[in-house]
């Protein structure tokens, strides 16, 4: 016999929810095969049998549980379902048209309910299922009578639904990770000081690049060109002029590194995860593509570790995927700020004294009015929006590439 007992997912992490049993009880397991998904308040992970077995489940779906308890037990399979599995099963021979007939009648009789050959053809003609009517007349005969009442009360009963509608509920548990989330968010909005400042960006030369180069990067990266590796060098780059924004409060000191560890919001089946970029600064476009697309199809099939998601210093989150035009994002703590990108939109624009049509994009930026003033938020924001709309900038470190080649 063994024991499924909950791991410690990580540190001070005390207690974890049974999120979802994926075999029922008394089913046959195999060894490794994936058996239940535990949630903890930052992420869900799966479980997995420890050898072949019958399985016993021992604490309710939705239940929260301490780490270390025995959640599940593996019984071993005795001699004779080990035969069984390796028999054969042989078909059942077909029931003839009399034995069948019998055996309906039989069950009728076992029920106390009897059903009238006319009452029969009725219900065949009106394509109701005889067992609905069973169960409205249980031990009493059924007649052409009692076939037409049913169907009086059926209609009456439709009616009276379409007329009031549906009145039901359902009620679910919060999982951990969704009670954590609303507990930091809460706690965001009662203990900083957040204000947001909004900017546009003309995206058109970004679609350009995307459109013009996307095919031959996909076959050498084996990853398209997307957004946020763009967004996300900007970022990398704009903080280095404005270091305060990639700043966080620890207690009565201001914390600054020299480093971008940059989270990216991605919607995972249980919730918003935050899974971090490692010295972002540091990475290409086609390295950030890379990176961004192995965390997001982590988070998509509920493998982000709560090591994927540690630190941090700075956050994007793209509300655009799902159609938002603007919003205020809220920030991640410890962070001091966060940046929102919205869907890409044609609205007409003053070029150069003419209206002209061209993608836009709204950014808005949360920050902590106690660590960055508002000088420096809309200064960064303003650096962020430069260098989306002039690409090749990212390439020369955010540096005007007329004046380096002036030496100015």
């Amino acid at each position: 016999m063994a024991d499924i007992i909950v791991p410690s997912p990580g540190e001070s992490i005390t207690q974890v929810q049974i999120a979802k049993w994926l075999v029922t009880e008394g089913e046959e397991v195999e060894k490794d095969q994936e058996v239940v998904e535990i949630d903890s308040d930052k992420a869900s992970f799966p479980l997995t049998a420890p050898e072949d077995g019958v399985f016993r489940i021992l604490v309710a779906e939705g239940e929260i549980v301490p780490v270390g308890t025995i959640i599940a037990r593996i019984e071993p399979l005795k001699e004779e379902q080990k035969v069984k599995q390796d028999k054969p099963v042989a078909s059942p021979e077909p029931l003839s048209k009399s034995s069948l007939v019998s055996k309906k009648r039989s069950e009728e009789v076992k029920s106390g309910t009897r059903i009238s050959p006319l009452a029969e053809k009725i219900l065949t003609e009106k394509e109701i299922r005889k067992e609905e009517v069973f169960a409205a007349y249980e031990g009493k005969r059924i007649g052409k009578k009692e076939v037409e009442e049913y169907v009086s009360q059926s209609k009456s009963s439709e009616k009276q639904s379409v007329i009031s509608g549906s009145r039901n509920e359902e009620r679910r548990k919060l999982s951990m990770l969704r009670l954590k989330l609303a507990e930091r968010l809460v706690a965001v909005k009662n203990e900083t000081a957040m204000l947001t400042t909004f900017n546009e960006v003309n995206m058109r030369k970004i679609l350009d690049i995307k459109e013009k180069y996307n095919e031959a990067f996909k076959n050498k990266f084996e990853v398209g060109i997307g957004f946020m590796s763009f967004f996300t060098k900007a970022v990398t780059l704009a903080l280095r002029e404005f270091p305060q924004v990639n700043s966080m409060l620890d207690g009565g000191e201001l914390v600054i590194p020299d480093y971008v560890d940059m989270g990216v919001a991605v919607s995972a089946p249980k919730g918003l995860v935050v899974p971090v970029i490692r010295n972002a600064e540091k990475l290409s476009i086609p390295e950030l593509e890379i990176k961004i697309k192995e965390l997001a199809v982590k988070a998509r099939d509920n493998r982000i570790t709560i090591e994927d998601m540690k630190g941090g210093t700075f956050t994007i989150t793209n509300g655009g995927v799902f159609g938002s035009m603007m919003s205020t994002p809220i920030l991640n703590p410890p962070q001091s700020a966060i940046l929102g990108m919205h869907k890409i939109m044609d609205r007409p624009v003053a070029v150069n004294g003419k209206v002209e049509i061209h993608p836009m994009m709204y950014i808005a930026l949360s920050y902590d009015h106690r660590v960055i003033d508002g000088r420096e938020s809309v200064s960064f924001l303003v650096k962020v929006k430069e260098l989306l709309e002039d690409p090749l900038k990212m390439e020369m470190e955010g540096e005007d590439p007329v004046l380096m080649l002036l030496g100015l």
